[in-house]
């Protein structure tokens, strides 16, 4: 599973603790949009290709367990010494066999244990989904489950799309339900989260986009498609996935049980940010059908085999071969442009010219990632127990998956990228995408729409009159986008490509390889783009605090230097409540940045302990956001109906503004709901 909430880094000791926390959210999420775990962040120290493809050959290095160890023993100790990764594991099959299963660096650092990938169990996060999936899949073949009929009729309680049109199962394998973030009691460090089921029924997310119409990857549709499983297998779900998919594939040391069984406990691998920190506890994951297995390289080994075989291990079937090519051939058409789409279940992350679907997957500790190179008869994993330093999993598993593919089974040609349209189109092109645009992956009805508002993408152009877009390569730095098809772009240095769909001749929606099968950006409103509300936003905070500062040194200036201000009763009155009201705004402005900070830090929060901050943070904003801006328009009515002079009614107006600049955002971002369903 992805919680798509990244961490935010240290706060300025320059600006006060209020603006450094507005200031926070705007860097750290400026360039995490593109989230929700399966985006590289801003700078990663990534690691250099111990060696590099043979383009002169085709068929690639020999894919041995001689040749794939040595390589894989090049790559993998360096990057995790150097981007201070605690542990990884990788297996790769072939032909149905395994070629290799390594496993490098600690499983408990303290102790200095070495990761098994036959024994030590990793969190594979959302590659939990694809057992789900499967098992979905199994009941289609049973004809219990129809692709295309409405969801309600396997469920006890009612779930319908946008204006009440039904949504279909493959909606769900397909991420089209059309269902905003759930965050709430997605991930926590502690065993204080409802039965999934119970959390289904609890908070249903808003439907906000129509049913079939836009990718916007969902937790709850993956973990609701669980339960309909459970549901007409008659079946609990942890048993069910144990007894038909774990079983058949020998997998032993696999499970999706929270906590672990008595018998795999010992041998799960601990969590770490980094390294060189403290370990972390394990994680219960809420929706537990989209991410809560727990399981080794070898097991996972097993299970690519299995669908690399069309349902298939060592002559026992999960799928048929018919539903498992169903499965893996079920393209979502109304994608973008050449871009990877999605399978029933899986993604195209296709590369070289060759058919490879997939699954990436994140806790907050465990980073992972599978391929199947359909008809290569191959299979990638490699799963990560820390992010490591700025996130550094994050790009280290594409790049090595990638470095992989290109070693092993290169594209026919050398990697070659040529501009496909002339320099005056591609200015244009570029001119046209510019702008702030919204991930469909995210909160829209709640606080999580202020994470939005920081966090949306910006487009625009470099100095050369390229594409600039907020996603860095593996380096750290701006990539470079080269236009190769009318409104498609390729990065030169990787294999990703960024793709538009243009009506009437403007670009309306876009995405990129890593993320288009299940997330896609669309232009941004006026009324809520942070192009220009967040440059108001900090300067309205700015006027606010000062104006909050200034009150006890103005009194102490005039009792030391003993002048009386002369106010009237009405004008007086209005000053003081206008101080107050600053007051009241900046505190609670203060009370949300610290709130999303601390959510932001450690997603284990989401679990629901924070509930109380939420709600005073609702409860003062709304009386704060609403009453603050009443209170400066009788402050504004009051000074200009005085005798006062200009500086105190210049100064009342930028109150004035100040205040409904805040209201603004409040409304835009939903910040005035109150409520502890997110």
């Amino acid at each position: 599973m992805n919680t798509k909430l990244p961490r935010a880094p240290a706060q300025s000791r320059l600006i006060p603790a209020a603006a450094a926390a507005l200031l926070t959210l705007a860097l750290a999420l400026f360039t995490v949009a593109i989230a929700r775990g399966a985006a590289p962040p801003a700078t990663q120290p990534g690691p250099p290709p111990p060696a590099a493809p043979d383009a002169a050959a085709p068929a690639g290095a020999p894919l041995t367990a001689a040749d794939l160890d040595a390589w894989l023993d090049g790559y993998l100790p360096y990057a995790l010494k150097v981007d201070d990764i605690a542990g990884a594991v990788v297996a790769v099959v072939k032909d149905g066999a395994v070629v290799t299963e390594r496993g490098y660096g600690f499983a408990d650092v303290a102790k200095r244990t070495p990761v098994d990938p036959k024994l030590t169990l990793f969190r594979p996060g959302s590659v939990s989904k694809l057992f789900t999936w499967t098992a979905v899949m199994q009941q289609v073949e049973q004809g219990r489950i129809d692709l295309d009929g409405d969801i309600n009729q396997y469920l006890d309680f009612k779930v319908t799309g946008k204006d009440g049109k039904p949504i279909t199962m493959r909606n769900l394998m397909q991420h089209t339900a059309g269902f905003e973030e759930q965050a709430k009691g997605v991930i926590s460090a502690s065993d204080n989260l409802p039965s999934y089921a119970a959390l289904l029924k609890q908070h249903v997310p808003a439907r906000v986009f129509a049913v079939g119409s836009t990718p916007a990857y969902s937790n709850y549709g993956a973990s609701l498609a669980g339960y309909i499983v459970e549901r007409v297998a008659h079946e609990p779900f942890d048993a069910y996935i144990e007894h038909h998919i774990f079983e058949p594939l020998d997998m032993q040391h696999s499970s999706f049980r929270q906590p672990l069984p008595r018998e795999l406990a010992p041998l799960m691998s601990n969590g770490y940010r980094l390294a060189s920190g403290d370990a972390q506890p394990f994680e219960y994951v809420g929706p537990a059908p989209a991410g809560s297995a727990s399981s080794t390289g070898d097991d996972m080994a097993h299970f690519m085999i299995a669908h690399l075989q069309n349902g298939e291990y060592h002559g026992k079937r999960i799928l048929s071969a018919a539903t498992a090519q169903l499965m893996h051939d079920s393209p979502y058409t109304p994608g973008i442009g050449p871009l990877d789409r999605m399978e029933l279940g899986f993604f195209e992350t296709n590369v070289n010219g060759r058919e490879v679907i997939a699954h990436l997957g994140d806790t907050e500790w465990f980073h992972t990632s599978l391929h199947l190179f359909l008809k290569e008869n191959v299979g990638f994993y490699v799963s990560f127990n820390s992010p490591g330093k700025e996130g550094a999993a994050h790009p280290l598993r594409i790049a090595l998956f990638q470095d992989f593919a290109d070693r092993y089974l290169p594209a026919a040609a050398p990697h070659a990228v040529a501009a496909g349209v002339d320099a005056a189109t591609a200015k244009k092109d570029v001119a046209l995408m510019a702008g702030a645009w919204t991930a469909s992956r995210g909160g829209f009805d709640d606080f999580l729409a202020a994470l939005e508002f920081v966090g949306q993408m910006k487009i625009g152009m470099n100095k050369d009159g390229g594409l600039l877009v907020a996603i860095p390569g593996t380096n750290g730095k701006p990539r470079h986008w080269v236009e190769v098809a009318p409104f498609v772009w390729q990065d030169v240095d990787s294999h990703d490509r960024l793709a538009a769909r243009v009506v009437d001749g403007k670009p309306v929606r876009w995405s990129f390889d890593t993320l288009s099968p299940f997330e896609v950006f669309d232009r941004t409103p006026w009324y809520q783009s942070s192009t220009w509300l967040m440059p108001l936003l900090l300067a309205g905070f700015a006027a606010l605090l000062v104006t909050v500062l200034l009150w006890p040194v103005a009194a102490l200036v005039r009792r030391h230097l003993k002048v009386p201000r002369v106010l009237d009763a009405r004008s007086a009155r209005a000053y003081r409540a206008s101080r107050i009201a600053a007051l009241a705004i900046v505190v609670a402005l203060s009370l949300w940045g610290v709130f999303i900070a601390l959510v932001l830090h450690d997603t284990g929060t989401l679990g629901g302990r924070l509930d109380p901050l939420l709600l005073l943070a609702q409860l003062v904003g709304v009386v704060a956001f609403v009453g603050g801006s009443l209170v400066m328009l009788w402050n504004l009515a009051a000074v200009w109906g005085s005798a006062q002079r200009w500086p105190a009614r210049i100064w009342s107006v930028v109150l004035v503004l100040s205040a409904l600049i805040v209201l603004w955002v409040g409304v835009a971002c939903h910040l005035l709901h109150v409520g502890t369903s997110y």
